[in-house]
């Protein structure tokens, strides 16, 4: 099965300005693959960089927006250090 992972920005969008084409075409694409992902067509991929992040928002809405969002998620991947040097 297919494997996807957002990032922070995907999540966000539905609060983003949908007057902007490319902002409307991304959170259409953001709606398709939750509900493929309700589905069972892909699964959701989360991990500990996405629920850091996401604590870190300081606008409590989007927050527990991404949470249930990212509750959607089978898989949980941690950072590992092939992770971490990329990053670096």
């Amino acid at each position: 099965m297919t494997r996807i992972y957002l990032d922070t920005s995907a999540y966000n969008r539905p609060f983003d300005d949908q007057t902007q084409p490319k902002i409307f075409l991304e959170l259409q694409a953001v709606v398709i693959i939750l509900q493929m992902v309700e589905a069972g067509i892909v699964e959701l991929v989360t991990s500990s960089v996405l629920e850091y992040e996401n604590s870190r928002n300081p606008d409590l809405l989007r927050q527990e927006a991404m949470t249930r969002y990212l509750q959607l998620a089978e898989i949980r991947q941690e950072v590992n250090e092939a992770i971490q040097q990329r990053a670096e």
